[in-house]
């Protein structure tokens, strides 16, 4: 759980060396920028569960052996897991205060693939040179919808981008926006269909439709719950789209065991269908978006139950009217926590946050804790999923999500020879979350170690003092 001298190391790792390892290997001993030494080493993807060294150089794997290793960083992880590093697909907060959380918790490498971005260009061109973790964007429906129409609303539409019917013309020039937005660089296409109510269903189907030809992945809200993802099914089909059904634990809210068999089922008929979820049953969103156009319906003690993330207060039916006018984030109430499990539990879904923005520590606790709460509430403390199983939902299903389109991710969500080294370190008897939705803020505990390409961007539980490490993942520009 610390850093060690080399040379304390180094009289250690020879002196084992002399006793078990093979001549051959003895004699090709050679330093790595760092190592890795003594620790649990899990990969989902090949099945490996042993203690192992790994080398890093030059910013990936070089070297995963039974024996020592010599490195000029040396990390003794005894009795703690080292595993990829975590893969977040659904991410909204995309600046330093947020990459800080994630890192904390042990992601690697995020992407904002479900709103997305109007302009792909622009939103990497941000981030140069580098960000402390890797990441990633789509071009999105949503905003591409808002700019056309002319929405100013800030992030969410909350004028024409949801309310107004798009004409021919104006569909045609948001299938050029996406189509462009594709061939320069997006991971894939964001739908927000939930927030974009009028947008037809011919409209959704032709964005469907440019999203098929580059064969990029649709993320995507659905609207209605199940009648959703058959209507986001069929535009798949139709168009030979890989699809993606975003919080599926929110969206299907007490359908979920039928929205899962929906999705298993397709699956085992060759559909590129697949799905996420996060461990709470309070979501957040904005409250002048399209979710609360009924809000008024709404009795009073259901109104009492949502929170405005600015200043933690409970609303009431004149502050949720004030509010709404001014624009801002809003913790929904809070749906069954059974079926928040089922989502958790099922091998269907992989493990995604959907960490709202968080402004200065003020937001959702899913930014900051939702990987260490799976493997220290589920994997632990319920034993509802195996350690391996968990780690898959966070490394290498997210990465095979990915890869066909942007072949950066071959090399992430994985420990083998070759691979990024995107790395984390944590004790699995103490990894636990301790953000809530009154302190949000606050960091996990038990996860030791992250290394983004091979530089340490957490040490010893802390973040470190270092230059940026981690690049855009952009698919092949065109």
């Amino acid at each position: 759980m610390r850093l060690t001298s080399t040379s304390a190391t180094l009289f250690v790792a020879l002196a084992i060396a002399g006793a078990v390892a093979t001549p051959g290997r003895l004699s090709a001993a050679q330093d790595f920028d760092l190592v890795i030494t003594n620790g649990r080493v899990m990969d989902p993807e090949s099945g490996l569960d042993a203690v192992r060294s790994i080398g890093v150089r030059g910013g990936s794997i070089a070297a995963i052996e039974p024996g020592p290793l010599r490195g000029r960083t040396v990390i003794d992880a005894s009795g703690q897991v080292v595993s990829p590093g975590f893969v977040d697909l659904h991410r909204h907060g995309q600046d330093d205060e947020n990459y800080r959380y994630a890192a904390l918790d042990g992601v690697t490498s995020v992407f904002e693939l479900e709103v997305g971005t109007p302009d792909v260009d622009a939103w990497y061109r941000q981030r140069e040179p580098g960000r402390l973790v890797n990441y990633g964007v789509a071009i999105g429906h949503i905003g591409v919808r808002m700019a056309v129409l002319g929405d100013t609303g800030d992030f969410l539409p909350s004028g024409p981008g949801a309310s107004a019917v798009a004409t021919d013309a104006q569909v045609a020039e948001m299938a050029r926006r996406i189509d462009h937005g594709l061939r320069r660089g997006a991971v894939g296409v964001g739908f927000g269909t939930a927030y974009t109510p009028a947008a037809s269903p011919w409209e959704v189907l032709e964005m469907f439709r440019v999203a098929g030809r580059h064969t990029a992945p649709a993320h995507i809200h659905v609207r209605r719950g199940v009648e959703g993802v058959q209507e986001a099914l069929a535009n798949a089909v139709a168009t030979g789209t890989p699809l993606h059904i975003v919080h599926v634990n929110s969206s299907a809210g007490n359908d979920i065991t039928r929205m899962l068999a929906l999705i298993g089922d397709a699956q085992s008929r060759g559909i590129d269908i697949t799905t996420e979820a996060y461990p709470y049953h309070r979501g957040s969103t904005r409250i002048e978006s399209a979710l609360y156009d009924t809000w008024e319906r709404m009795t009073d003690a259901e109104i009492a139950e949502i929170t405005w993330v600015n200043t933690g207060e409970q609303l009431t039916r004149d502050s949720f009217a004030r509010y709404r006018k001014q624009g801002g984030s809003v913790i929904q109430r809070g749906g069954r926590m059974e079926n928040v499990q089922i989502a958790i539990n099922s091998p269907l879904t992989m493990i995604a946050s959907d960490g709202s923005q968080l402004r200065e520590g003020r937001g959702h606790p899913r930014a900051t804790g939702t990987f260490s709460q799976v493997l220290g509430r589920y994997v632990r403390e319920a034993k509802t999923l195996t350690l391996m199983a968990a780690l898959r939902k966070m490394t290498i299903m997210p990465a095979r999500r990915l890869e066909a389109r942007i072949p950066a991710m071959r090399n992430k969500g994985r420990i083998t020879v070759g691979a990024d080294a995107d790395i984390v370190v944590f004790d699995p008897a103490r990894v636990i979350d301790r953000s809530t939705y009154q302190r949000p803020s606050l960091a996990p505990e038990g996860i030791t170690h992250v290394l983004v390409a091979g530089t340490p961007v957490v040490s010893n539980g802390r973040l470190a003092n270092v230059a940026p490490p981690g690049r855009a993942i952009r698919a092949p520009i065109n």
